[in-house]
C-alpha cells in the first residue's frame, strides 16, 4: 500500500489470504516518497517467492502501475477512495488506463477483498488445496444469501424466483 492510511481498506485482502492459508506481505511501498524501495521490492517480489502482488492505492494511484513496471508477476490494484479522490474515479482510471504490455487488473473501489480472491484464483490454477478452499468459499456464499432469502420470506418477503 502507498501510505498507512490505505491499512483500513488494505486489511481486508490480508484478512482473506490468511483465511485461505496464503502467506503474504503487507508492507508501506510510496512510488513518491519511497521510489528507489518500490523498485527494490517490486524488482526482487519473485526472489523473494511472491507469485501475485495486491497493490492498493488512492488519489492519483501510482503505485499499481509502477510496481507492475517493475516485475512480470501479476498485479492486482485497488483503487481506493482517499480524500483527496474523487471517490476513486481517479484511482481506478490510473490502474485501467496502462499502456499496452504493463497490464494491472484492477477492482472496485476500496474492493481488497475482490483482490485477495483474484489473487488465490490465480495461485489457485496450479494449486489443487487453494481450488478446494475456493470452492468451499463460493459455497459459503450461496448458503449465506439462501439463509437471507428464507429469513426474508419469513418476513413475508416474497421473491419472484
Amino acid at each position: 500500500m502507498g501510505s498507512k492510511s490505505d491499512l483500513t481498506i488494505m486489511s481486508a485482502a490480508a484478512d482473506a489470504l490468511q483465511q485461505f492459508g496464503i502467506p503474504y506481505e503487507l508492507t508501506l511501498v510510496s512510488p513518491h516518497r519511497t521510489p528507489h524501495r518500490m523498485v527494490e521490492y517490486a524488482e526482487g517480489a519473485r526472489k523473494r517467492g511472491l507469485r501475485v502482488i495486491i497493490a492498493g492505492g488512492g488519489g492519483a494511484a501510482h503505485l499499481p502501475g509502477m510496481v507492475a513496471a517493475f516485475t512480470t508477476l501479476p498485479v492486482i490494484g485497488v483503487p481506493i477512495n482517499s480524500p483527496t479522490s474523487i471517490q476513486g474515479l481517479d484511482s481506478i482510471l490510473s490502474m485501467l488506463q496502462m499502456p499496452n504490455g504493463v497490464p494491472v487488473a484492477t477492482v472496485a473501489v476500496d474492493g481488497a477483498l475482490n483482490a485477495a480472491v483474484l489473487a488465490t484464483q490465480i495461485l489457485a490454477i496450479s494449486n489443487a488445496r487453494l481450488m478446494d478452499a475456493l470452492e468451499k468459499y463460493r459455497t459459503s456464499l450461496k448458503d449465506r444469501t439462501m439463509r437471507t432469502i428464507e429469513e426474508l420470506r419469513k418476513g413475508g418477503f416474497q421473491d419472484d424466483v
